[in-house]
């Protein structure tokens, strides 16, 4: 836990903003200038590859702290995050970024651990990618979303409506329904007004392994 001093600067610089559906947080090839934290709402990490075609890379809900391999490098942003309903964002001055690293062992651990375990979800972006089974995608891709380090503030019930997964998923919103009635019907989800909630996220990361 960060000293009560540590804590105090970082809660003063913070700045909060909200985003509107489509509004993009921070796109390619801007400075970073801040480390983002999603407070309320549903965020979209996505690119254009060569052919013009939009790489979804992961969704950002509650809790999801994101940037900090973009500021720990001083590059440019790589991706662009958009919301995909109105949202409320923080960002902390990257300048109290690297003060709190320079001094803070357990923000330090904090910051390892966020790259430690965003590089697990990546590499199982990229299996998610190669699997064709549209029940299967949907169901790592939810499993991605009720990450409970890089995103605590999910919990069981994630509150996403079918054409928000649709888009994180890249499928239509019709496939996206078939698939959640499928895996409810394997009784590894509950789909509840307004959510998804989640019964045996095990079986949702192993989804359509043989």
């Amino acid at each position: 836990m960060v000293s009560e001093a540590d804590r105090h600067e970082a809660a003063a610089a913070l700045q909060v903003v909200s985003a509107d559906p489509g509004e993009r947080v921070c796109r390619t090839g801007a400075p970073s200038t801040f480390w983002f934290g999603v407070i309320d709402g549903l965020l979209k990490m996505s690119n254009v590859n060569l052919e013009g075609q939009q790489i979804t890379y992961t969704g950002l809900p509650p809790g999801a702290w994101f940037g900090e391999g973009t500021l720990l490098k001083r590059e440019i942003y790589r991706y662009n995050i958009e919301a995909l309903r109105k949202s409320t964002v923080a960002g902390l001055p990257l300048a109290v970024f690297w003060r709190l690293l320079e001094r803070s062992i357990p923000f330090n651990r904090f910051v390892m651990n966020q790259l430690n375990e965003r590089l697990g979800q990546f590499i199982a972006a990229r299996e998610i990618d190669r699997v064709n089974q549209p029940d299967a995608r949907v169901a790592r891709s939810l499993a991605a979303l009720f990450h409970p380090v890089l995103y605590p503030g999910v919990g069981q019930l994630l509150r996403i409506t079918q054409q928000e997964l649709a888009y994180l998923v890249g499928l239509s919103r019709q496939r996206v329904n078939s698939a959640l009635n499928a895996l409810q019907a394997e009784g590894l989800i509950r789909v509840e007004y307004g959510g998804v909630r989640v019964l045996d996220l095990k079986g949702l990361r192993g989804h359509g392994v043989d």
